[in-house]
């Protein structure tokens, strides 16, 4: 059991996560060096603007901190990022097989959706995808929400899944609602450095992107697992 999941979560994960790179390479990355580039003209264009005191404390730059340039050492460093959430992420799918495994392959899309539900879609609600330059709560209260958010998100989604009784399924609602009704912690002002179209640009793309990942986590990961269960697939 141990070595189907390694082996299912290791080729799942390695596809999927050259898919997302290829993805954010030709769609999210240049939006990202796009708002960069704003964000390194900040000194002579954003004069005007006052921030309240710690406004962009989230976005602060240590002068000789490494970072890769642009190229074939940011596409490495993503592919590498990318590989070892995707691997993590696919782990955690082939554990919940042996406990509930798919009927279908298809099936594979509605773990990948409930997945990309959990992960993105419900913390995205409070904290959406941020361009560089823009404006930041704390970091340790943003972490902290995100994570009581994807814990909330995946107790909901399985009682209202899984559960029979109708008042389990008003529990599983109620408890999706609790991180959103508390509140995701915000900024003392709102503001950014890049356009607001850029903006939107980017929300829109990190989410069709995450879309893509987590569906093919799901699928792949499920046809891998039905196969390995049925003995037709081999390390």
């Amino acid at each position: 059991m141990i070595k189907r999941i390694a082996q299912t979560a290791g080729f799942t994960g390695l596809l999927a996560a050259l898919l997302l790179t290829l993805l954010q390479s030709f769609w999210v990355a240049p939006l990202i060096l796009q708002a960069e580039s704003y964000e390194k003209t900040e000194p002579a264009l954003v004069q005007p603007h006052e921030h309240a005191e710690g406004a962009m404390a989230g976005h602060t730059h240590d002068a000789e901190a490494w970072e890769p340039e642009d190229g074939w050492q940011r596409v490495l460093s993503t592919t590498g990022g990318n590989l070892v959430v995707a691997v993590g992420f696919a782990l955690m799918l082939a554990g919940l097989y042996t406990l509930r495994a798919p009927n279908s392959t298809a099936q594979g899309l509605l773990w990948g959706l409930a997945g990309y539900a959990t992960f993105v879609l419900a913390p995205t609600l409070g904290l959406p995808p941020e361009l560089p330059g823009t404006a930041a709560a704390d970091l340790a209260q943003r972490q902290i929400w995100w994570i009581g958010t994807a814990a909330s998100t995946a107790a909901g989604i399985t009682l209202i899944v899984f559960s029979r009784h109708w008042l389990m399924k008003v529990l599983g609602v109620a408890i999706l609602a609790v991180p959103h009704v508390i509140g995701a912690p915000q900024p003392e002002v709102h503001s950014m450095l890049a356009p607001e179209a850029l903006e939107a640009q980017f929300k829109i793309a990190s989410q069709l992107t995450n879309v893509a990942f987590w569906l093919a986590l799901g699928l792949i990961s499920a046809w891998l697992f039905r196969r390995k269960s049925d003995g037709q697939y081999h390390a």
